[in-house]
C-alpha cells in the first residue's frame, strides 16, 4: 500500500496531536508507513491507534546514553517509545561506527516495531547488524503450560556494494502480537511457530529472552550488535538465487 505525502501527513499530525514533537513524528510515521508498505499491517497504522489509546504515554520523554566504552553502549529508553530509542541509537551508531564492532545495550525500550526497519537503516550506511528485542512473556511451551518468553524477534541486516541489502527479520512466534492488533491472527496463534518443530522456536525465543535479560537487566529491552563488514557476500549470494527473492526484497 502506498502513502502519498498527505497520508503521511496525515500520520503525522495525529501523532502531533498526541503531543509528540514534529521530529519524533517524521521519525514514527516513517516507521509505521514502511510497515505498511512492507505488508506488515501490524506494525503500521494500526500502532497509531493503539498509541492513541495509551492512558501513561510520555511524548516528551527522550532516550539517553548512560555508557560508552570501546565496543559497548548502554541506553535507557527513560519513558520514550521503543521505536524513538532505536531511532536515536541507529542515528549514533551511523554518525559514528565502530572501529570494528560494538554491542549495544537498550533498557526500557518498548515497543521496539518491525526490527528489521532498523537493520535495514544500519545496513544501508554500510554496517552489518543483528538486533533482537523483547516483550510481554506470550509464548509458552509447545507442550503447554504458562507464556515464559515474548515473541522476541531477530533481525539481521547485511549491507551490498550493489545497494540492495539483505534483512531476515523473523518472530519466534506462528503470529506477532501486531497481527493479532490488526485482526490479522487470533490469541491462539501465539503459539511458537514451526508445528511439529516448534520447540526449535521455543528455544530461540528462551534464548533471546535470556540472553537480553541478562545484559538489560530485565523489563523490556533490545540488544544490537553492530559491525563493519570485511567482505561483500551479497552480490555472490544474489547470482546463485538466480532471481529468488531473498530476506528483506521489496
Amino acid at each position: 500500500m502506498a502513502f502519498g505525502a498527505s497520508g503521511k501527513n496525515s500520520v503525522k499530525a495525529r501523532l502531533a496531536n498526541l503531543g509528540f514533537p514534529p521530529e519524533d513524528a517524521a521519525v514514527l510515521a516513517d516507521h509505521f508507513l514502511d510497515a505498511e508498505a512492507r505488508g506488515k499491517s501490524g506494525h503500521g497504522l494500526t500502532r497509531v491507534d493503539w498509541l492513541e489509546s495509551l492512558p501513561d504515554l510520555n511524548p516528551g520523554a527522550r532516550p539517553r546514553r548512560t555508557a560508552t566504552e570501546p565496543g559497548f553502549e548502554r541506553w535507557d529508553g527513560d519513558g520514550a517509545l521503543g521505536y524513538l530509542t532505536l531511532a536515536a541509537i541507529c542515528d549514533a551508531q551511523l554518525a559514528d561506527p565502530p572501529e570494528r564492532a560494538r554491542i549495544v545495550v537498550a533498557a526500557n525500550c518498548f515497543p521496539t516495531g518491525m526490527l528489521g526497519y532498523w537493520v535495514r537503516k544500519l545496513a544501508d550506511g554500510g554496517l552489518v547488524a543483528a538486533l533482537t528485542a523483547t516483550s510481554p512473556a506470550r509464548l509458552g511451551h509447545p507442550d503447554g503450560g504458562p507464556p515464559l518468553a515474548g515473541t522476541n524477534p531477530l533481525a539481521i541486516g547485511i549491507p551490498s556494494s550493489d545497494g540492495r541489502p539483505v534483512v531476515s527479520d523473523v518472530s519466534m512466534g506462528r503470529a506477532t502480537y501486531g497481527a493479532v492488533l490488526a485482526g490479522e491472527a487470533s490469541a491462539d496463534d501465539l503459539v511458537p511457530f514451526g508445528g511439529e518443530q516448534a520447540h526449535k522456536a521455543f528455544a530461540l525465543a528462551v534464548g533471546l529472552q535470556l540472553f537480553a535479560d541478562s545484559l538489560t537487566g530485565g523489563g523490556y529491552g533490545a540488544v544490537l550488535v553492530v559491525a563493519r563488514p570485511e567482505a561483500d557476500p551479497v552480490p555472490g549470494l544474489r547470482a546463485r538465487a538466480g532471481g529468488v527473492r531473498l530476506p528483506g526484497d521489496s
